[in-house]
C-alpha cells in the first residue's frame, strides 16, 4: 500500500508571509486523514510547522501518521525549510511517541498554574518596584541576549535568533516599561537589586515572558520570590491563571515551577532537516 499526501486546497499566504496549506493523507488514493502544514513566521520561511495531522480510527496503528509526517518533510525541504517544528499536547500520548520515533526533540514545554483567590506574600525583606526607564535598556540587552542563546543552544541559527529576540523585545515592549500591559519590576532584598520579573497581562491569562535572578544572588530563593511576585500581580490584574515557556534542559528552572504547582499544557518539538 502507498500513502501520499493529496493538496486539498490552494497553498495560503497570509500577510505575515506565512505559508500553509492542508493535505489529505491518502492509502491508494483512499482518503484516511488529513494534514496541515505551515511556515513559521517567527523565523521566517526557515522553518516549517506540523500545524494538525490527524489519521481516521479505521487507519489508525497501521504507519499513517509516520508515513504522513516523513511525507510533510519532504515538502518543508521543498518549501527550503531547513527545520519543522510541532507542538503536541500533554495528554497526546500516541502523538508524544511519533514525534519521538521521527527524531524530534523537546525544545520548550507550556505551563500553567491556576491561581487562588489570596495572592502570596513575599518573604521578608524582599519588596518589588517598578523597573525605570534607566533600567530599561541595559535589562534588555541583557535579557536578549540570554534569549539568543537559549535558541542556538536549541537548534537555531544566531542570525535568526538574534532577528527574532530583536522583533520580540521590540514588537512586545515598544515603549518600554511604560509598555500597555505589560508589567516589568525589580526584586530587592533588604535593599540590594536580586532580580527583575516582565509579566505580560494582555490576555485571558498572565504571562511569565522572562524572569531573572542575578548570578551573584542565585540559589538564595530568589527565583521563588519572583514567581511568588508574578502570581500577586496576575491576581491584581484579575488573571485567573498564570502560564509560562520553560526550555528544555532548564533544570531548576523546571523543578521550580513544578514545586510552585505548575503543570504542562503542552511539548513544543523539533526536527533538522537535513
Amino acid at each position: 500500500m502507498t500513502t501520499t499526501l493529496r493538496p486539498s486546497e490552494p497553498l495560503q499566504q497570509d500577510e505575515d508571509g506565512a505559508r500553509s496549506r492542508r493535505y489529505q493523507v491518502c492509502v491508494n488514493s483512499r482518503p484516511v486523514g488529513s494534514i496541515r502544514l505551515g511556515t513559521y513566521p517567527a523565523f521566517g520561511e526557515s522553518v516549517a510547522r506540523i500545524l494538525d495531522l490527524r489519521i481516521e480510527e479505521p487507519d489508525r496503528r497501521r504507519g499513517r501518521a509516520t508515513i504522513a509526517a516523513l511525507a510533510a518533510e519532504e515538502v518543508a525541504r521543498g518549501w527550503g525549510c531547513r527545520r519543522i517544528e510541532t507542538s503536541v499536547p500533554r495528554d497526546a500520548e500516541a502523538a508524544l511517541r511519533l514525534t519521538h520515533t521521527l527524531g524530534y526533540v523537546l525544545r520548550n514545554r507550556g505551563m500553567r498554574k491556576s491561581l487562588g483567590p489570596t495572592p502570596p506574600a513575599l518573604p521578608e525583606g524582599s519588596r518589588a518596584r517598578p523597573l525605570t526607564q534607566a533600567e530599561f535598556g541595559p535589562w534588555a540587552e541583557n535579557g536578549r541576549e540570554g534569549y539568543v542563546q537559549d535558541w542556538v543552544t536549541r537548534g537555531v541559527p544566531e542570525a535568526d535568533a538574534r532577528a527574532k529576540a530583536l522583533r520580540d523585545y521590540e514588537g512586545q515592549l515598544p515603549d518600554g516599561p511604560a509598555t500597555e500591559h505589560m508589567v516589568l519590576s525589580v526584586l530587592e532584598h533588604e535593599g540590594t537589586r536580586v532580580g527583575a520579573l516582565w509579566l505580560g497581562l494582555a490576555g485571558e491569562s498572565a504571562f511569565v515572558c522572562d524572569v531573572e535572578t542575578e548570578a551573584a544572588h542565585r540559589g538564595r530563593g530568589h527565583g521563588r520570590t519572583l514567581m511568588l511576585l508574578a502570581e500577586a500581580q496576575a491576581l491584581a490584574a484579575g488573571k485567573p491563571d498564570i502560564v509560562l515557556n520553560v526550555f528544555a534542559g532548564n533544570t531548576p528552572a523546571e523543578r521550580l515551577y513544578e514545586s510552585l504547582g505548575y503543570e504542562t499544557v503542552n511539548h513544543h518539538l523539533y526536527k533538522q532537516l537535513i
